[in-house]
């Protein structure tokens, strides 16, 4: 009896499995860790093949954000139905639930101040997914604005074990949360991750040069777009010197030959401020960020 009862169970776990591959959902669901309740939005396309391993994209609204709005800035959705892959929007914290921010190291907000585990949030949630979703543990990926991109850098360092690929918008590796603070930077990752960055020229709330925006609350300081990307292509040991491609308002630097096929990209937005490229705010549209993003991350799983 205490065998087929140790069936049936097995059966059931299997069946609910394919229930979440059978049609196409969109799900608010929470984990507990480290004493906190945490949520995400997860989107699971109608699979044709529920055996196939899939890829994973973790998204990061920026600060003042949450999940509902990084799904709809970024239209995720729409590309993972059309190319088969999962998409986690995860939700920061704070004590408005529509004002949310990440703990990126130096920024942001309650999230530094009381010293929030998102890099182990993070990990927890993409282990949680594994045990019921069939990811392909070679194609994990992040992508985040703003704060959000500066927690994806984070998180490309923090877990260069299992991220595969990083995308971060409008994000930095560092700086200093006031002109008193200590600098903070990104620790040196153990594992190479290629990078596809984007950020706009004019913008004032991360500025592309660096230092304090205009738009940024407080006296916090982020470091330059040029810190941030140099920092992959030397841990990367990518070919310092970048293929250049300008187009109008767009100049894309390639870094080529990183270890274990990896690759570092910068997307400038010449007229670009602190904006998703290609989003509904976007006033310019040059490029969807989304849309380059994923084909960059189906083009460098983990090796």
């Amino acid at each position: 009896m205490e065998k087929k009862s140790i069936i049936v169970i097995f059966m059931i776990i299997i069946l609910l499995s394919f229930t979440l591959f059978s049609g196409c959902i969109t799900d608010k669901q929470s984990i507990e860790y480290d004493g906190l309740t945490r949520t995400y939005l997860i989107h699971i396309p109608d699979f044709d093949n529920v055996l196939e391993e899939k890829p994973l994209l973790i998204a990061l609204h920026g600060g003042g954000g949450n999940s509902e709005n990084m799904r709809g800035k970024t239209g995720f959705n729409d590309l993972a139905d059309e190319h088969g892959f999962i998409v986690v929007y995860p939700d920061g914290t704070g004590k408005l639930k529509n004002k949310l921010v990440w703990n990126a190291g130096y920024c942001c907000g309650s999230a530094l101040e009381n010293n929030v585990d998102d890099v182990g949030f993070i990990d927890a949630l993409i282990k949680e997914l594994q045990k019921t979703l069939n990811i392909d543990e070679n194609g994990i990926y992040v992508t985040g604005h703003s704060n959000g991109g500066m927690m994806a850098y984070r998180l490309g360092s923090e877990l260069s074990d299992i991220i595969a690929a990083i995308a971060p918008v409008a994000g930095t590796i560092g700086g200093q949360a006031t002109e008193e603070e200590n600098i903070w930077q990104i620790p040196v990752p153990n594992n190479p991750v290629s990078v596809i960055a984007f950020h706009g020229l004019l913008d004032q709330s991360v500025p592309y040069y660096g230092g304090h925006g205009n738009r940024t609350s407080g006296t916090r300081i982020d470091f330059s777009v040029n810190q941030s990307i140099s920092f992959w292509v030397e841990k990367n040991n990518c070919n310092p010197v970048p293929d250049i491609d300008e187009q109008g308002n767009i100049s894309v630097k390639t870094y080529l030959g990183g270890d274990r096929g990896t690759e570092v990209v910068l997307y400038t937005i010449i007229n670009g401020d602190h904006y998703w490229p290609g989003s509904q705010k976007d006033p310019y549209m040059d490029v969807s960020a989304s849309e380059i993003i994923w084909d960059f991350f189906k083009t460098h799983p983990k090796q």
